[in-house]
């Protein structure tokens, strides 16, 4: 052998060395090459929000494994990754997200992990004319999709061909739960429409909350929607924003406000102190047990711990609030 045997060795030594940091530090930039390897189930799946995560278990089921980013009562809007989520995404097979900017600065994660992610933004399969108008972090489109269930029914085929492509032999599993979950989205659907038509005349159907994340539900289900916040939770209310809500509270003697499990509710409350001072009119605050779920499902064992029980939950707590 030619050369210095000591300095050869060392080199081999350095080599093995970024080898073995590059496996175990998957994180760092030009280390990973592209996404793991599939060989066989499970499909090892990351999904940022509680919502896109009860639907990739519904068309998955058995074959896939599902780590939830964002928990229940997180608020996308305002998450912040923690150490270990860019790890995890990396390490999955497929990533699904939202999109539409709710998951606000995860996008940055995602951008970082470009080329070393299988990532699918589950709302890519809704037509942009049906989404609803809105500046929201950089965006021009209100993400709160899931509150249209037929709407968010379009972002099930994205999902079941990004499964199949991954994985083949699964095709069949995956058609099956998917048309199974179609159908389930579908009755639940005709069910609350059913249920809501109890809140009657139109001029009861008013909902107030803590920001602005029902537009889809009021524009299918014919109710006026109204955000102590914007579209985002991100975006402060000022004081304009708060005295155009008092004045419409008490002017059109509104009964019911409404809290959300990922929304702190003491905006809610400085609303309904100063719409009792100034125009002597008091307005139930719906909340505790019965704050509705926006931008997260519940807890395992709550009513809202699946996307169909968050959707009957809210409806329940709706009607009973607004049919007094």
């Amino acid at each position: 052998m030619g050369g210095n045997p000591v300095r050869a060795l060392r080199v081999a030594l350095v080599a093995v060395v970024c080898g073995l940091v590059c496996a175990l530090v998957v994180g760092l930039p030009g280390c990973s090459s592209g996404p793991p390897a599939f060989d066989k189930p499970p499909v090892r799946v990351v999904c940022t929000t509680t919502m896109v995560a009860d639907m990739v278990k519904g068309i998955g089921g058995d074959r896939v494994t599902v780590d939830t980013l964002m928990g229940p009562g997180i608020d996308p809007h305002r998450y912040q990754p923690i150490a270990g989520d860019r790890q995890k995404i990396e390490g999955a097979h497929l990533v699904f997200f939202n999109g539409l900017h709710l998951e606000g600065k995860m996008t940055d994660t995602f951008e970082k992990s470009r080329g070393r992610i299988r990532g699918y933004a589950v709302t890519d399969g809704i037509d942009k004319a049906q989404l609803r108008h809105a500046e929201v972090d950089g965006g021009e489109h209100d993400p709160h999709v899931w509150f249209d269930v037929m709407l968010w029914s379009k972002c099930v085929g994205t999902v079941k061909d990004a499964l199949t492509a991954l994985d083949p032999a699964g095709k069949d599993v995956y058609q099956k739960n998917a048309d199974a979950y179609l159908k389930e989205l579908e009755a639940l659907d005709k069910e609350i429409r059913v249920e809501l038509a109890r809140v009657s005349p139109q001029e009861n159907r008013v909902l107030v909350t803590s920001h602005d994340a029902f537009g889809y539900f009021g524009r299918a289900y014919g109710f006026d929607v109204k955000g102590l916040q914007g579209v985002s939770t991100a975006s402060e209310s000022g004081t304009r924003d708060v005295k155009e809500l008092v004045d419409f509270l008490g002017k059109n003697k509104i009964p019911a406000v409404f809290t959300e499990t990922s929304v702190p509710e003491a905006g809610l409350k400085t609303v309904l102190d100063a719409c009792k001072r100034d125009h002597g009119h008091t307005v139930q605050l719906v909340g505790g047990k019965d704050a509705l779920y926006s931008d997260a499902l519940g807890a395992p064992g709550t009513s809202g711990e699946t996307y169909a029980g968050m959707i009957r939950h809210n409806v329940k707590v709706i009607v009973t609030a607004l049919s007094k």
